[in-house]
């Protein structure tokens, strides 16, 4: 396919652009994505304090006045995923741009007091699950109500609402033998971190919540063995994908599930080219909540797959979700989810700048890139006697005050980032006990002081 770019100087953008290139290595800037559309005037002074001139898709975005086109072409390529095989071609027909409302819930409640109820929450959310797959384990269809479900789902919303972090850190760290149950509660944090981040309505929240909670329900119907199976053949990848439409019959067999919640369950396997099951719906005839309860199955399928003792790293579940843009999912929602996410999710194992190794504890949602770390290996890598919180963003801001007040100079500070993220598993780094000591170090004594020091 033909992609139309046009060179533009920096102060020729306006919003609705699609910027797909810079006059500069993208890693040297704070924008996490290789192509983005300008949604507000923030992103455009970004733009002009770090480069001179960048690249404009004006297939994709509003394109400037006069522009002269260079075209590019891209070659299809063929990509793999969640077990299926496609040749990899770009969807032509025009989607509806979504309606973002950004900002939408400001309020964020601290940490230590939100995780306290979240901990709680988060054992009635699989308790709640649990006991609806045991019903549909012995065909106790007639004892299935749905209404402790719905109020856990509710509670969960409000949680994430208040505050991002707690339920993702209590998410974070996979339960042995409980993969459906574990990834059904993970991939329904992730819808509702998506869906705070883009604005939906809490009616919407709580709806996409419940839904994706149970989107699996029709695995209950189908061989234990089928489903661990992870080099399933042709005929039983069709006998697998039957779980959506079991799941659907379930719910519409259940009193008070509402038609939204079955339509989300129907689609949140279907693709945006066709590639999916059961229906192969293409474009807008994928509901917007369907679309987004597929983008996040996806990214836990491939951050936590079945079988796998660790999750792979989160840039590369990242990366593999942004290759399927336009493709099997709207390009627009790839954007948003990872903007949601951030591309260092917390309880990410990172290696930083200076050589030492950390885990991502807390994130900071004005600057993605610079969220807070506790260091446990030095730059040799090996343990720390003492473990080290070091807030990246703080960091950051005090020594540019000592470089804009000319008592520094940019070769005595050494600015501290994120170099990458690494493998679970990577290094003897003990992840939940490092994520307890930090959510609980207001209840230890002493560990307030551990953990207070920040590194100069």
């Amino acid at each position: 396919m033909a992609i139309k770019q046009v060179k533009v100087d920096v102060n020729e953008l306006s919003l609705g652009m699609y910027v797909s290139g810079l006059d500069r290595p993208w890693s040297q800037t704070p924008f996490p994505l290789q192509g983005f559309y300008l949604r507000d005037l923030q992103e455009v002074n970004q733009l002009k304090i770090l480069c001179k001139h960048v690249y404009i898709d004006v297939e994709k975005g509003r394109a400037p006045i006069a522009a002269g086109l260079k075209k590019l072409d891209k070659a299809g390529s063929r990509v793999k995923a969640a077990g299926r095989e496609h040749e990899s071609t770009t969807i032509l027909e025009p989607l509806a741009p979504l309606k973002i409302q950004r900002n939408l819930y400001r309020e964020i409640s601290p940490l230590q007091k939100e995780v306290k109820k979240a901990k709680q929450l988060h054992q009635k959310v699989y308790g709640a699950v649990v006991e609806i797959i045991d019903i549909l384990e012995t065909q106790q269809l007639d004892n299935l109500s749905l209404g402790e479900t719905r109020k856990v789902a509710s509670e969960m919303v409000d949680s994430v609402l208040r505050n991002p972090d707690a339920f993702t850190w209590l998410s974070r760290v996979q339960e042995k033998d409980e993969h459906t149950y574990s990834h059904a509660v993970r991939c329904s944090v992730w819808a509702i971190l998506f869906g705070r981040h883009i604005g939906l309505p809490k009616r919407d929240l709580d709806v996409l919540a419940m839904a994706v909670l149970l989107k699996d329900v029709g695995k209950v119907m189908l061989d234990a063995a089928l489903i661990a199976n992870t080099n399933r053949s042709p005929e039983e990848e069709l006998l697998y994908e039957t779980f959506v439409d079991l799941g659907a019959d379930i719910l519409r067999k259940t009193p008070g599930v509402e038609p939204r919640m079955i339509s989300i369950v129907k689609t949140h396997c279907e693709r945006l080219n066709g590639s999916g099951y059961p229906q192969h719906l293409v474009g807008d005839k994928i509901p917007l909540l369907g679309k987004i309860a597929g983008i996040v199955t996806y990214y836990d399928f491939v951050t936590n797959p079945r079988g796998s003792r660790h999750p792979i790293a989160p840039s590369k579940a990242v990366a593999k979700l942004y290759e399927l843009r336009n493709i099997q999912f709207q390009e627009e929602l790839v954007v948003e989810f990872i903007r949601a996410i951030g591309l260092y999710p917390t309880g990410t194992l990172v290696e930083l700048s200076t050589g030492e190794v950390g885990v991502v504890v807390e994130q900071n949602f004005e600057r993605r890139l610079k969220p807070k770390v506790i260091v446990v290996l030095d730059t040799f890598k090996q343990p720390l006697r003492d473990y080290v919180l070091m807030d990246l963003s703080e960091d950051d801001k005090r020594k540019q005050a000592l470089l804009d007040s000319g008592k520094k100079t940019r070769y005595e500070i050494e600015k501290i980032e994120i170099a990458r993220d690494l493998e679970p598993g990577s290094y003897d780094v003990d992840i939940a006990t490092i994520r307890d000591q930090y959510l609980l170090r207001n209840e230890k004594t002493g560990l307030m002081a551990l953990l207070s020091k920040l590194k100069g």
